[in-house]
């Protein structure tokens, strides 16, 4: 009798460490960031690591074809958070320009603004280009067609007056625009990456270039018009021979979020971004740039639950 209870005892607390473990499984999330030689992936991979042992969940990182395809990706529930820039992500919520075609996209929200896409208007200066308005009659590449690249550059050059028709519009990446550029078979580029650019800085080591800058009233008007735009000064010294600061705008690599994430996981993944932000800047450089003020401005959409309640947690939001 005695040894049956043992046995009884034993079941019974075997069965409750087993309800236990149940209880307290990982939550599970697939993170959509982009080609795996770019800072998408280096970026997610390294904040991963931190975010899932200090969130406690885990993270499955995946290469893929970065904004446009990562905003799909949610809709498409195939994956639970993503890295977009915030310029693309307002296109898709709003059903404009690179969605207007496949119509808006819901079902996800905003998590956290965290670095700098700088907008890089490389010009020739023996072409005697020294503002943007003097790009008009010029060869200028607006990076790949239907990218986020070339709605940066159509909506700058509007600013100044100048449409697609007024320059000899041709559509190449980052690399091949710097070859191109080095050949003079372009007067200019436009570049939407982090400043320094490794396509720039290779550039720099053989041509002479300038940055032109946004005037003030510009990029007002550009901001008042599409509210993902930040004003950003990319320092003297940044690239070799632009002695100057450069004002110019910016877009937002972002973290969005399924709205199927329950407010707990989110909240969890925000303070945790943001309470280890020197562990995630030591593993990826991008990490240095990480700021909770920067984090919600510039934000056209609006935040998931979780990510606003730790915003309004430490005086943020409102």
């Amino acid at each position: 009798m005695k040894r049956k209870s043992i046995m009884t005892l034993a079941i019974a607390m075997s069965a409750v460490m087993l309800l236990s473990a149940c209880g307290k499984k990982e939550t599970s999330i697939r993170l959509a960031t982009g080609g795996n030689t770019g800072t998408y992936y280096a970026f997610g991979t390294a904040a991963g690591q931190i975010l899932g042992d200090k969130a406690g969940v885990s993270f499955n990182i995946q290469s893929t074809g970065a904004s446009k395809a990562n905003i799909q990706l949610i809709a498409a529930k195939e994956v639970e958070m993503a890295i977009v820039q915030n310029d693309v992500m307002d296109y898709a919520y709003n059903g404009t320009d690179l969605f207007e075609k496949d119509g808006a996209v819901k079902g996800f929200s905003a998590m956290a603004a965290i670095y700098a896409e700088v907008v890089q208007i490389v010009a020739d200066p023996s072409a005697g280009i020294t503002s943007i308005a003097d790009l008009k009659g010029k060869s200028v590449s607006v990076g790949d067609a239907g990218s986020g690249v070339e709605f940066n550059a159509k909506q700058i050059l509007e600013a100044y007056g100048i449409t697609f028709d007024d320059i000899s519009k041709q559509n190449l990446s980052f690399s091949a625009s710097a070859d191109a550029f080095k050949d003079d078979k372009i007067d200019a580029f436009f570049c939407t990456a982090g400043a320094p650019t490794t396509a720039i800085m290779d550039l720099v080591t053989t041509k002479e270039i300038t940055i032109l800058n946004v005037e003030a009233d510009k990029a007002a008007a550009l901001m008042a018009a599409h509210p993902f735009y930040t004003v950003f000064e990319i320092p003297a010294g940044t690239y070799k021979g632009v002695d100057v600061a450069t004002k110019t705008l910016a877009v937002k690599a972002t973290l969005i979020v399924s709205d199927s994430l329950d407010e707990t996981t989110v909240y969890n993944l925000t303070k945790a971004l943001f309470e280890n932000k020197d562990a995630i800047a030591a593993a990826h450089a991008k990490g240095k740039e990480l700021n909770t003020t920067y984090a919600v401005e510039g934000i056209s959409i609006p935040f998931h639950k979780g990510a606003e309640k730790y915003f309004r947690e430490i005086g943020i939001m409102k």
